[in-house]
């Protein structure tokens, strides 16, 4: 899949060493089509990235996690398949952690 170009929907610039960075810590995950999406309606789905990805590798704190979780939330609402790399990309652009991964 190009998420460049999936996450061109969502952003006019990307950060190429940051969604390097998200590809080469989903890379296990997006082998399975169940794990390669995110639900956004499951609860504990949202815990999983927020106290997963959201904390340890971007160093959110929880309020801050769930902030950037509704905002990217509701940016995609109108994707019924949520790419976990994409959402992962605009979760950090959303909270301004970009950096950290690049």
């Amino acid at each position: 899949m190009d998420y460049a170009a999936e996450i061109k929907k969502y952003t006019n610039e990307i950060n190429s060493g940051a969604l390097a960075a998200i590809e080469k810590f989903l890379s296990i995950a997006m082998r399975n089509p169940d794990s390669a999406l995110v639900s956004t309606s499951d609860p504990k789905e949202l815990a999983t990235v927020r106290d997963g990805f959201a904390s340890r590798k971007l160093g959110l704190a929880p309020d801050a996690a769930e902030a950037g979780l509704k905002a990217v939330a509701e940016k995609m609402k109108g994707e019924p398949r949520k790419n976990r790399v994409v959402f992962y990309y605009l979760l950090a652009e959303a909270t301004g952690t970009l950096d950290k991964l690049a």
